[in-house]
């Protein structure tokens, strides 16, 4: 099947990695590299990360319940300083954005796919419509209720998109949400770096998008 559209995760694929960050926060303040993701993965869909991406939380009430998840995990952080680090490594590549032009001037679908939370910062507010103009489909985890991997917010995206999951490539820099996206007949791309993932997406396409 031709691809008629292609869906971008946002951070660590159209901008900066918030896991990059994460890992130099940790460095920095001494925590035991993976600590945070960790905390993330054994809290599950009940644990304070999960709940600020379905939109359940705010920042401000995120901050000390995902303290409390790692003070339980055996670490204490400050949340607060992390966000901060989060936001500001979140500048847009421009490789990325130069790609999602490209692949729109040739007649194809566009998408966002991003696990994110409701943004109390007004650079949050600007960078997000900003980004919005570059898609024809904007899926945000916080909006809909749903977050990667949940099977459910890919075909909500593809339905946004008008087209099936199989004639759609999905870029991200997370395994388990690529696991999930193939599970649907999704074409999918790990993005260890832009360069690197923009050469297998024009392989995918077809046409350069530099």
């Amino acid at each position: 099947m031709r691809h008629a559209a292609v869906i971008f995760d946002l951070g660590g694929v159209v901008l900066g990695s918030p896991l990059h960050a994460i890992a130099e926060f940790e460095r920095e303040h001494g925590i035991p590299a993976g600590f945070v993701n960790r905390v993330v993965v054994s809290t599950g869909p009940g644990g304070a990360w999960s709940r600020l991406e379905r939109g359940e939380l705010r920042v401000e009430q995120w901050i000390p319940a995902f303290e409390r998840d790692c003070a339980d995990a055996g670490q204490r952080i400050s949340a607060a300083r992390m966000m901060e680090a989060i936001r500001s490594a979140a500048d847009p590549r421009p490789s990325m954005v130069a790609a999602i032009r490209a692949i729109r001037a040739q007649g194809l679908r566009v998408g966002a796919l991003t696990n994110n939370w409701v943004a109390d910062e007004p650079t949050e507010n600007r960078l997000g419509l900003e980004l919005r103009e570059l898609f024809d489909a904007y899926v945000e985890s916080a909006i809909v209720g749903l977050r990667k991997p949940d099977p459910r917010i890919y075909q909500h995206a593809c339905r946004e998109l008008g087209v099936a999951p199989e004639a759609s490539i999905f870029l991200d820099d997370i395994g388990a949400n690529l696991k999930a996206a193939r599970a649907l007949g999704m074409h999918t791309i790990k993005v260890d770096t832009p360069e690197q993932a923009l050469g297998e997406l024009e392989s995918a396409l077809g046409f350069a998008l530099s």
